[in-house]
């Protein structure tokens, strides 16, 4: 019997009363899934996008990489091509150095476990070790050293060390893919409850992921400073180039006198320098050339379907034209110059590789002969064997005090009274003998060789003016100098260094110069004479009449004085043309209080034509062949001798 005041559920709705708090609890269970799902999948694809962006992290590393040793072997090549490795070049391969250290050294540690990483590292340390000891050999001038071993370590590390780079980029490239297909799954899990915040979530992961992967990509492929192509993204173009086989050229652009702007007024301006003159060069090359920036102050532009010698000639020099005019940089005007060498597909190479290095020995030769552009060809090529073979002993020679000097006394042309010698440098090679300097001067001039040859040179030179002090001659001492060392202006510092070291009067020493490397650049040239003036040095214009433009520069170079070319001096005896050009500049010397000095004298009757027309001094074989420093001292006791015995004998 029910109580009073109870109330009685009937069986059907309790039924229903426990069914929908069943459902209830089904849907706050379905919710609560839903809310764990989301809440799991947010976090997973949170997950998801730090190791996609780690992995594009790690596959831009790879790149750098690969771009980094691909820099380094070019460094390699140039430095064979030229047989030496100059400090530029040393610095600039250090820095590489340092920065593909930083990525492959404890490379495994950026992935724990991770084969392919692990891989990655052993490969770049065998690499890595071979390369430094191959630029040590390099850095002492061991060129064949260096090539046997690039061929016995180096380059087969490299070829290891490419694959395991290869290998490392499919695997993480797979992880990013795998990644995104992960995450996709994860949005699929929380439609039915939060689709549209999934949504959001994966298009926020995919768009960040994307802008990561394209920032990655073009900061492998672009130069961080101007926003060039560098030199991987040129190397693929010039190979898409090569392979339309539709012709192309390729210019290479050394600046010149950029150093001067970063040692003189900093890196700051320097760097505005560069934006200014890619930004410039853009301008007049327009958009469908590539104009990329290798590294330093070196810049490049390919031209596909281009291979018309004059067209790139011709706009090589819109190129010279647009750098030569001034740049406003911070209210400061500056001026540069451009060394353009360029090379020709499929003249003269068909490959990426081919051209790059075709076009490099160009702009090489252009910036050593200052011709401010030329075109390849075989002539500048310094990879002869016979040539290679000589750089490499040449720089053995120098070190190793290899070389001698020969002294030529130049006396004076009436009283016959030693004024002095001119040094001359001789190179008797263990192998192939007496090498003519005419070989190896150009040979040290076109492989960077000449700045040390010239040190020695003058060193050997100064010394030997210090013993003859010692001996009681007070004897000048005269030195040829290059265009290279005319063009230095820390040439005059090192000059003056040098007279301090070995206590020697700088009236003692004559440096002599050519019309020719005069007009290199006279301005600068000019620059360099008048410190050197300044000095108390003595400066001869050498061959003087062979040149060209001269008279221009000869009332404002401080010069001292000038040689009469041998050519003239040896057939003035019997060319009335070239005794009129001898008596002429013997003549303008005199006017303008220059000596006048006739070199090439070999017989009486020129020194007796000399001497009436007041030439004031005479060297030649009929003076004395060029004598050893050992015999020197035994060709002025003979000297003084004949003067002695016949007082009224010139000579």
């Amino acid at each position: 019997m029910a109580r009073r005041g109870a109330t009685i559920v009937p069986p059907v709705d309790a039924a229903r009363g426990d069914a929908s708090r069943w459902r209830m609890g089904l849907l706050w269970l379905l919710a609560l899934t839903a809310i764990v799902v989301a809440g799991v999948s947010t976090v997973a694809i949170t997950k998801l996008q730090k190791d996609a962006e780690r992995s594009s992290e790690l596959r831009l590393l790879l790149t750098e990489m690969q771009s980094a040793a691909w820099q380094q072997s070019t460094i390699r090549l140039e430095a064979v091509m030229a047989n030496r490795l100059s400090p530029s070049a040393a610095q600039t391969r250090q820095e590489i150095h340092d920065y593909i250290d930083a990525i492959g050294d404890h490379f495994s540690l950026r992935d724990p476990g991770n084969p392919q990483a692990q891989a990655v590292q052993d490969t770049f340390e065998t690499y890595d070790h071979a390369v430094d000891e191959e630029f040590i050999l390099l850095g002492r001038g061991d060129i064949g050293g260096a090539q046997r071993l690039d061929a016995e370590r180096a380059a087969p590390a490299y070829k290891q060390m490419t694959l395991a780079l290869a290998d490392a980029d499919r695997h993480y490239k797979q992880q990013v893919d795998n990644a995104s297909a992960r995450a996709q799954l994860g949005a699929g899990l929380i439609v039915g409850s939060g689709a549209l915040i999934m949504l959001l979530l994966v298009w926020q992961s995919h768009r960040l992921r994307s802008r990561s992967f394209r920032r990655a990509t073009y900061q492998a492929s672009h130069d961080a400073l101007t926003g060039l192509p560098n030199r991987v993204l040129l190397h693929q173009r010039i190979t898409r180039s090569v392979d339309a086989d539709t012709g192309a050229a390729l210019l290479l652009i050394d600046l010149d006198r950029f150093k001067e702007v970063n040692d003189t007024l900093g890196h700051h301006y320097g760097d505005h320098l560069l934006i200014e003159v890619a930004q410039r060069m853009q301008a007049i090359l327009g958009p469908e050339p590539t104009v990329a920036r290798l590294g330093g102050d070196e810049f490049a532009v390919l031209l596909p379907g281009v291979s018309n010698a004059q067209d790139v000639a011709a706009l090589a020099g819109d190129l010279q034209k647009a750098l030569a005019e001034p740049f406003l940089l911070d209210g400061l005007s500056l001026t540069v110059a451009g060394s353009i060498g360029a090379a020709l597909c499929p003249q003269h190479g068909s490959t990426a590789d081919e051209l790059m290095q075709r076009a490099d020995i160009a702009m090489y030769a252009a910036k050593t002969r200052r011709a401010g552009y030329l075109l390849f060809d075989d002539s500048q090529d310094s990879t002869d064997p016979r040539k290679l073979t000589l750089a490499s002993d040449l720089r053995r020679a120098i070190d190793q005090n290899q070389l001698t000097l020969h002294y030529q006394p130049k006396v004076d042309a009436h009283t016959a009274t030693v004024l002095g010698a001119e040094a001359l440098i001789r190179w008797h090679h263990p192998e192939h003998g007496m090498v003519p300097p005419d070989e190896f001067i150009p040979l040290a001039e076109h492989t960077g060789l000449i700045t040390p040859l010239t040190r020695f040179v003058l060193d050997t030179a100064v010394r030997q003016c210090r013993s003859w002090m010692l001996d009681g001659h007070q004897l000048s001492v005269a030195v040829n100098i290059s265009t290279h060392q005319l063009l230095d202006l820390g040439f005059p510092t090192t000059i003056s260094d040098l007279l301090t070291h070995w206590q020697v009067p700088a009236r003692l020493l004559t440096l002599e110069i050519t019309e020719t490397a005069i007009m290199a650049d006279p301005d600068r040239a000019l620059q360099t004479v008048q410190q050197l003036h300044d000095l108390g040095v003595q400066l001869s214009i050498d061959d003087f009449g062979t040149g060209y433009s001269s008279m221009a520069y000869l009332k404002t170079l401080p010069v001292d004085e000038l040689k009469i070319d041998r050519s003239f001096v040896s057939r003035m005896t019997t060319s009335e043309r070239d005794a009129i050009i001898v008596r002429s500049t013997v003549e303008l010397g005199r006017n303008l209080g220059l000596n006048v000095v006739a070199e090439g004298v070999e017989d009486s009757a020129t020194r007796d034509q000399l001497d009436a027309v007041g030439c004031n001094a005479i060297q030649g074989y009929y003076i004395s062949k060029p004598v050893a420093s050992t015999g020197f001292g035994d060709w002025l006791t003979e000297h003084a001798n004949l003067a002695a015995a016949s007082p009224t004998r010139k000579v």
